[in-house]
């Protein structure tokens, strides 16, 4: 649920230890005490202290020959008193040998200084053309939702060394959005004002694409729903001949405005006013049409039945110039059907069909092999998540990875060599390792990663396969990046080792933690984690905290390192809190289909059941947990689950603290919400009975409950709603609204130290 759907927060931080040593006066040994300096919130989210390493952006080169990354530039420069000083100046762009780790400037900060200016371009990001010959610098980024998605892009071409911006002489600042190379080079394509424009480098002349913007029509990208719900933002794509444009359309007039007020900014309030389909109501209507470039003239594809009852979630080139592979998916979301559309008529061939009897929860673009005769396709069909091999027409599909486990990503496809990479942990669901399979299926499953990197493994590999920038942490072991050679996972150079962050996290007293698992009251195998303080005595009782979330779009118990929420969790240990978290059903772990969609139609039911099933079997496992001491805390789908328990369960939780919750699931998003929980038309008392607001009579703890006004997301308007409701039955609770803060709670000066100071206060209050 949501784009940031599960929060980590901040830099990562740590703290030290003093070590005081009393020798005596006389000649005995000496003698030393060891005092731990304790957490405290100022350190981890004010002081960043002990933050970690950071290697900044790094992108694998097309070829695989290397990976070039944006670095400060260095210059000298000398002061009044005649000293050398050496300071930083802009960012270069520099290319790394994966061999000998040889570093070579490509683009000096220097190159980036347009004529009008004194100071390089910032780089926000950037793109090569296909020879290389050429860089398209993004810069002046401004923020639309969650990304940073509409900006400036300049041009540097390597061999003249002219820097040069598009958009044109009346270009406005942070104007264009996706702007992007053609495959010759020759061309760039980019978004202004919702339509599309294509602009000749060699002359900068700017051909409009597009013309029928307006009355909520808007070309190239998504309206606030598709781009959270659907994970895309960028909504056109070259043709591989560079002749033709694909892009979507959507008509977003059918959809309700939804208004928020912005009462602090300004001497009047302003209002911000954007489409947002809620559950029920009506959606975008979504398009696909084909531009020719040089005529610019538009095919449209000719989706059977398409209307505002249907979605477009994926769109690609399907390996030539000739066919584009449309996705098109019903409005329950239980079926996707797959047609190639052929560019010059708009004509549509049905080539797969992939349905659930309750719903699809991923889209991907189907990754096509190089022929064009076959394509990679992820499904779920025989129970798990795997990769298929599908022949063009959909006639035959090869399941790559067969077995009763769920791959979790695809990472690679090194076709020359015959190999597809992915990422899964078929015996602990809470890791995570690669492996790989032969493309024609003769050898399946092949885990690359090595026994001694247990935990969490990410890999960022080149494009053949070749080499990879593996990432490994564990739950209290901070991340490390080194450079491998795939093949045989071959150490070649330690990029990120955050050894001062691990020498001090060697002399804290570190809380105990354990991985288990507990039985619901069906017989079904719930996974957790619990955090004991680092002086534990078993023969105490504790109150304990748990941190939730058990939505479909997050795993809370996973083996990996958490940055400041693993030292804010400390910390609470510190305070003589144990900490623990449990994945309820419909969280996505890899556990299966029936896992995961056994909560359809009615969301927060079951999934409520199982986090105090796990309670109960966890006060009965260990007497250390004092049940009349029980906390819990999430944001987001966390914050809905946090009340959830409180008002379902009254008698087993305490105190919660609710971070912008989902309090009525019919006021959230159609896209999300219908995909998990049914149309309303059908699932009308799953609805009701699923949403906290219904159980708020029921409030018996302490509740604090947060939300942020500025929330897109999951609106301020919920939480207005819910405290009409504990008003009504005069529950008393305590509140806390942040001006102006989006979902994240996370922007302006001292909100984050702020939230979680409450936080802290608010369990030690009421809880000890």
């Amino acid at each position: 649920m949501f784009i940031n759907k599960l929060l980590h927060w901040g830099a990562l931080t740590t703290i030290s230890m003093s070590l005081i040593a009393c020798q005596s006066t006389n000649e005995q040994a000496t003698t030393k005490s060891v005092t731990t300096v304790p957490l405290t919130l100022e350190r981890i989210y004010q002081e960043s202290e002990f933050s970690s390493q950071w290697l900044g952006q790094i992108r694998w080169l097309a070829d695989g020959s290397g990976y070039t990354a944006i670095e400060k530039s260095k210059k000298a420069a000398i002061s009044e008193t005649g000293a050398e000083q050496t300071t930083n100046v802009g960012e270069d762009i520099v290319f790394y040998d994966p061999n000998s780790l040889d570093r070579q400037v490509l683009i000096f900060a220097e190159q980036l200084i347009p004529s009008n200016k004194e100071t390089p371009l910032s780089i926000d990001n950037y793109l090569w053309s296909d020879d290389r010959s050429q860089v398209l610098i993004y810069t002046n980024s401004k923020k639309v939702w969650r990304s940073k998605s509409r900006g400036d892009y300049w041009i540097l071409n390597l061999l003249t060394n002219k820097l040069s911006q598009l958009g044109g002489k009346a270009v406005k600042e942070s104007s264009l959005m996706f702007a992007k190379f053609s495959p010759d080079g020759k061309k760039v394509a980019y978004v202004v004002g919702n339509n599309i424009y294509v602009e000749t480098i060699k002359n900068n002349n700017i051909t409009q694409l597009t013309f029928d913007v307006g009355n909520g029509l808007i070309n190239g990208l998504f309206d606030w729903v598709y781009e959270e719900e659907f994970s895309i933002r960028d909504g056109f794509r070259w043709s591989p001949d560079g002749k033709s444009i694909a892009y979507w359309q959507l008509d977003t007039s059918g959809s309700k405005d939804f208004i928020m007020i912005n009462n602090t900014d300004e001497l009047y309030p302003t209002l911000t006013t954007f489409p947002y389909p809620k559950v029920g109501e009506e959606n975008a209507l979504a398009k696909i049409g084909i531009v020719n470039v040089k005529s610019t003239k538009t095919t449209w594809a000719k989706l059977p039945n398409n209307s505002r009852e249907m979605y477009v979630p994926r769109m690609n080139w399907s390996g030539n110039s000739e066919q584009v592979l449309i996705q098109h998916v019903n409005r329950k979301q239980d079926t996707n059907k797959l047609y190639l559309t052929n560019i010059n008529t708009g004509a549509v061939d049905l080539i797969l069909t992939e349905q659930e009897e309750t719903f699809l929860d991923f889209y991907d673009d189907a990754k096509w092999l190089e022929n064009g005769t076959d394509f990679i396709w992820k499904s779920e069909r025989s129970g798990w998540r795997h990769i298929y091999k599908v022949s063009r027409d959909g006639s035959t599909m090869v399941n790559l990875t067969p077995g009763e486990f769920d791959i979790t990503d695809l990472q690679t496809i090194d076709e020359k060599n015959g190999w597809i990479y992915f990422i899964a942990s078929p015996d602990n669901v809470a890791q995570r390792y690669l492996y790989r399979s032969k493309l024609d299926g003769s050898l399946s499953n092949q885990r690359i990663t090595p026994e001694q990197y247990s935990g969490s493994n990410r890999y960022q590999m080149s494009p053949d396969g070749q080499w990879a920038i593996h990432t490994h942490s564990s739950f209290a072991q901070p991340s490390q990046k080194q450079l491998i050679k795939v093949e045989a996972h071959q150490s070649k150079h330690l990029l990120m080792g955050n050894k001062k962050l691990n020498e001090q996290l060697a002399v804290l007293a570190k809380p105990q933690h354990e991985f288990f698992q507990v039985t619901a009251q069906d017989g079904v195998v719930l996974d957790g984690y619990i955090m004991r303080p680092a002086d534990f005595d078993a023969s105490k009782k504790y109150p304990i905290i748990f941190y939730v979330y058990g939505e479909p779009a997050g795993q809370t118990a996973q083996d990996k390192w958490r940055g400041n929420a693993y030292f804010w969790d400390q910390m609470l240990t510190e305070q003589g809190f144990i900490v623990a978290s449990i994945d309820n059903r419909g969280t996505p772990a890899p556990k299966g289909r029936e896992w995961r969609k056994s909560i359809y139609g009615a969301v927060g039911i079951l999934s409520s059941r199982d986090q105090a099933d796990a309670l109960k079997a966890m006060t009965e496992r260990w007497s250390y947990i004092d049940v009349d001491r029980v906390g819990i805390w999430g944001h987001s789908g966390g914050g809905s689950m946090t009340l959830n328990m409180l008002f379902r369960y009254p008698q087993l939780y305490k105190v919660g603290i609710s971070l912008a919750p989902v309090a009525d699931q019919r006021l959230y998003d159609s896209i999300y919400q219908e995909r998990y929980s049914g149309l309303l038309s059908d699932y009308a008392e799953g609805y009701k009975q699923g949403s906290p607001i219904t159980h708020a009579k029921n409030l018996q703890g302490k509740l604090l409950l947060v939300h942020g006004t500025g929330d897109d997301n999951v609106h301020y308007q919920g939480t207005e709603r819910l405290i009409n409701e504990l008003i009504k039955h005069n529950r008393q609770f305590d509140f806390m609204s942040y001006p102006n803060r989006s979902h994240g709670i996370r922007e302006g000066e001292g909100t984050t130290l702020h939230l979680k100071t409450m936080m802290t206060n608010y369990f030690n209050e009421h809880l000890k």
